[in-house]
């Protein structure tokens, strides 16, 4: 008999699957985590982008401009998820370490909704750290 993943094993893989996939450079991948209107919100962002499409077209100028961050590594840290029933809250701090760079900490919060299509973010809210309270 196999083992059957719990909804917050299946959200941590999914926020991870996510954050490979940037590292990748994979963007449908990465995408295929989020809902079509999923708000982003993020201490480096414009203001709050309230549907993929706005997050989109961010993207879209960044990447024009040579502005994609390049990172060594992307990883979380003391994830902690709750479900209930086909709503979730994902709570862990983001570490970023760009190349031959010191890590940046981000405390990220994902609010999903479970569908045909799996978890996906409705909400990400991400708050930098500052060093001395990481």
């Amino acid at each position: 008999m196999g083992s059957r993943m719990t909804g917050q094993d299946a959200v941590a893989a999914g926020i991870d699957d996510m954050y490979d996939a940037f590292l990748a450079g994979d963007r449908h991948r990465f995408d295929s985590h989020l809902h079509p209107d999923v708000t982003t919100w993020e201490t480096h962002l414009p203001g709050p982008l309230r549907t993929r499409a706005e997050l989109d077209a961010y993207r879209a100028s960044r990447d024009a401009a040579g502005a994609r961050p390049s990172l060594a590594s992307l990883s979380t840290q003391d994830m902690r998820v709750d479900v209930w029933d086909d709503t979730a809250v994902a709570r862990y701090v983001l570490v970023a370490v760009p190349p031959d760079g010191e890590p940046e900490h981000t405390r990220v919060t994902d609010v999903l909704r479970h569908s045909a299509a799996g978890w996906l973010i409705v909400h990400h809210h991400a708050e930098a750290v500052r060093p001395d309270r990481a």
